[in-house]
């Protein structure tokens, strides 16, 4: 699986799959059909070839059987923390530590699949790389029509209705006046639309340059499991230097003020919701590990 695949795999299993199938009330049933729809999903950028799919459908299984036997239970033991600290009083340092948690988690699955990873980029053929980087530049152009159209106001609404739709997930309906005070908190998060959308195209010319040089020079899995490595540390590391560190902390510590926000204002019925949907999660994470393999 090449870089962007494991990528989005990581942020289904670490950000949670119900986000990504909100339609699906079951996170069993989810992950139960996670295989399958990662295969698609992967299918749709690279248009696997008739001799790839095979192997290709045995490394996502396999990569599967592996995190349910090894990664859940402790998944589970996160949504324990979080749920704890949705009943308490949690900081702006207790969010800022999850989410610095996740994006090691989420490095640290993606650095499991290296050898995956090496074996497909070493199988792709100049217009499967060539179909990768025109499904870039389709996704790029959804980005900018969703989040860079109309004006400032604009931007600043379509931003606060998705965090809605997640922050409505948690904890259910929200009272005109809480949904003030959170469109004033989600707004005060600093706004820079194309400086997002070029972050992502950097990642995506280098996992594109990263595969023309595998095909070009012909890299044994060895050297391409490095060149994977660095793009993976590279790409972790690139929010946390040079001249847009700034903008990142600042955003950073705005969501969590956010979120903060959300929780303060959240009733007691509000919160019962959450934390019953959480509960329903830290259950169906032991449920799908004691299905293991």
């Amino acid at each position: 699986m090449h870089a962007a695949a494991l990528r989005r795999t990581a942020r289904l299993f670490l950000l949670g799959i119900m986000l990504l199938l909100a339609a699906c009330s079951s996170l069993q049933l989810a992950y139960n059909h996670g295989d399958t729809l990662l295969y698609w999903w992967l299918d749709g950028y690279v248009d696997l070839e008739s001799d790839q799919k095979p192997w290709v459908r045995q490394d996502i299984d396999e990569f599967f059987q592996w995190h349910r036997k090894t990664e859940l239970r402790d998944y589970a033991q996160v949504l324990q923390t979080a749920r704890r600290q949705l009943q308490g009083t949690p900081t702006e340092a207790d969010l800022l530590g999850d989410y610095e948690d996740i994006r090691e988690r989420t490095r640290l699955l993606l650095l499991k699949a290296l050898p995956q990873l090496a074996e497909l980029a070493r199988s792709l053929r100049p217009q499967q790389i060539a179909q990768i980087e025109k499904k870039f530049a389709s996704n790029n152009d959804t980005f900018r029509h969703k989040n860079m159209k109309g004006d400032r106001e604009h931007q600043l609404a379509f931003r606060y209705d998705k965090a809605m739709d997640q922050f409505e997930l948690w904890f259910g309906n929200f009272s005109r006046e809480q949904e003030a005070a959170i469109r004033q908190a989600s707004d005060a998060r600093p706004l820079d639309n194309a400086l997002w959308l070029d972050q992502r195209m950097r990642r995506q010319r280098a996992i594109l340059a990263l595969l023309r040089q595998v095909q070009r020079d012909k890299l044994g899995q060895e050297a391409t499991m490095t060149l994977i490595r660095t793009l993976i540390d590279d790409s972790f590391a690139r929010r946390d230097q040079g001249d847009r560190k700034d903008f990142f902390e600042v955003y950073d510590q705005d969501t969590a003020q956010l979120v903060l926000t959300v929780i303060q204002l959240a009733t007691p019925a509000q919160k019962a919701h959450a934390l019953k949907r959480m509960q329903g999660w830290i259950d169906d994470c032991n449920t799908l590990a004691a299905q293991a393999r």
